[in-house]
């Protein structure tokens, strides 16, 4: 148990002006999605409570919360039992997700205006000044910008969230590929040519430009995710 402690604890921010059941909640969903608990070990709520020092109210909402997520099972007379994202569920996510992003960006690129373009624009122009101070988080921030106003512009809501929530099961593997220099550059690059595609509505370069721009993500992610993997088995 010390061990699940140890990693949740790495990740568990609580300076965060956040209650307390969400700071557990991410710490948790942080630390499965990174494999730094590995898929099989039981989380005991009691336990985790006593060496953490945190009443077991924050602890037992943040273990359904991850069960409603499919990340952790939980086992009648077991208990909370890890199940973590394997590589095939990244394979199967990024699968579904290059259909999705092509169906919400050529929704928008038709739906949108003079003042949307220019609204998309002006976020990459925006992205591009912090890029180049360096502002990492600013230009995450950004790029997850970028991705919400196309589908905002789609105008397909039920899209979005679907989206959206697969996006969240592996955006800590996408913030490390992106805090490499050449990965942000890399990226920046493919959404202002994503950008000149839709305002020139240009469907068939577009659709080979979301693919290739998923594609170089996923194969960035497995990398990571082998790499962890291999990391917590030696």
């Amino acid at each position: 148990m010390s061990t699940i402690s140890e990693a949740v604890g790495k990740n568990l921010d609580l300076s965060l002006n956040e209650p307390l059941k969400e700071l557990v909640y991410k710490a948790f969903r942080k630390t499965i999605i990174l494999g730094e608990i590995q898929a099989g070990q039981r989380i005991n709520e009691k336990e985790f409570s006593e060496v953490m020092n945190i009443s077991r109210t924050p602890i037992r909402y943040a273990l359904q919360k991850l069960v409603e997520e499919d990340l952790v099972d939980h086992v009648p007379g077991v208990g909370i039992i890890v199940k973590g994202i394997s590589i095939n569920d990244a394979h199967e996510i990024y699968a579904i997700r290059k259909s999705l992003d092509v169906l919400a960006t050529l929704t928008a690129m038709n739906e949108m205006n003079e003042a949307d373009f220019e609204e998309l624009r002006e976020l990459l122009e925006e992205t591009e000044r912090l890029n180049e101070a360096n502002e990492i988080d600013q230009v995450l921030q950004k790029f997850s910008d970028f991705n919400e106003l196309i589908y905002e512009k789609s105008q397909m809501r039920r899209l979005k969230s679907i989206v959206m929530k697969l996006r969240e099961y592996l955006i800590y593997f996408r913030d490390i590929s992106i805090r490499s220099k050449e990965r942000r550059d890399k990226a920046l690059k493919e959404h202002w040519l994503i950008y000149y595609c839709m305002l020139n509505q240009e469907k068939e370069q577009l659709e080979l430009l979301i693919t290739e721009h998923l594609t170089y993500s996923q194969t960035f992610i497995i990398k990571e995710m082998e790499k962890h993997l291999n990391d917590s088995n030696n």
